[in-house]
């Protein structure tokens, strides 16, 4: 597992365009094996090794992101450590936007200025 970094805003911001990119292609990996699994009927013996293969993808994506230095909020959802709060995104958005202190989670994330 990577080791946690200090980002500034402005080092996160040019993280930022890998950061969406990578994610980018872990969520199309892993919606493509979800509409393979849920085309098939409940009693599919496939449909394991299919779960399996998303877990997989998931974890892949998970493990970039540490190895860039962000730690994983959950799926899809990155901070990036300031040292003082986190500098906070989550797939879909275009942009790195978002703050929020080490105390308050995403729900109390504000629009950086």
């Amino acid at each position: 597992m990577g080791q946690a970094r200090r980002w500034t805003l402005e080092a996160a911001q040019q993280m930022f365009p890998e950061v969406r990119d990578r994610t980018e292609r872990a969520v199309h990996q892993t919606e493509s094996l979800i509409a393979e699994r849920d085309a098939l009927a409940e009693e599919r013996p496939e449909r394991e090794g299919l779960e399996e293969r998303i877990q997989q993808a998931v974890q892949r994506w998970a493990s970039e992101m540490e190895a860039l230095g962000l730690a994983v909020k959950g799926l899809w959802l990155v901070d990036f450590d300031s040292g003082s709060g986190y500098y906070c995104w989550k797939w879909p958005e275009e942009r790195l936007e978002y703050y929020h202190t080490y105390e308050e989670g995403l729900e109390g994330r504000i629009r950086i200025q």
